[in-house]
């Protein structure tokens, strides 16, 4: 573990090599799982606020579930998530070409919300569990990400690189190049 400020890094984070493979796993973490992405408090508002600019994106099954159950529901383990389509994929997945992605970054991209999508999906695999003095961050390795890895690995680019976009969005450009700094005192 390593810290910078009160967040507690894995070594996964700087020692694992993640490039998403978009071509290989067609965004199955957007479709495989048991729970919908993880929200903070104040994106379930961004999202309440939103909907109507990013519904024109979305599938008619995922607005079915969004229009019965709203933009956030409680999971089973009592976290606030994105609502599921058949317990299976997110109600804010489209897909483009057989690949999963998402109707709120869509959105973005077409320049009709300023919000990309839920920070716990931009930082993916990276999880982070926030306590009341500090945050942990980790890494998350499940077997659909195995081409991630495997790109990452032949482009020898770690994680935290890989992710320097969700993690200035998350932790501001000062403590990501306090990061960098934490990450030349682990390779030597």
């Amino acid at each position: 573990m390593i810290q910078v400020d009160n967040k507690i890094i894995s070594l996964d984070i700087f020692e694992k090599h993640f490039i998403c493979d978009l071509n290989a796993c067609k965004g199955a973490c957007c479709v495989d799982g048991d729970a919908g992405a993880p929200l903070l408090e104040k994106e379930v508002t961004i999202l309440e606020d939103i909907y109507e600019q990013v519904k024109p994106y979305m599938v008619q099954k995922g607005i079915d579930v969004v229009n019965k159950l709203g933009v956030a529901v409680l999971d089973s383990e009592g976290e606030v998530t994105t609502p599921l389509v058949n317990n299976r994929e997110c109600a804010f997945v489209i897909e483009e070409k057989g690949i999963s992605k998402c109707a709120i970054e869509k959105a973005h991209l077409a320049g009709k919300v300023d919000f990309k999508k839920p920070i716990s999906c931009h930082l993916f695999p990276i999880r982070i569990k926030e306590y009341r003095d500090f945050d942990a961050i980790n890494y998350e390795e499940i077997k659909i990400c195995a081409p991630a890895c495997k790109c990452g690995s032949e482009l020898e680019v770690p994680v935290y690189a890989f992710l320097k976009e969700p993690l200035i969005r998350k932790y501001g450009e000062a403590w990501y190049k306090e990061l960098l700094e934490a990450v030349k005192t682990i390779s030597h």
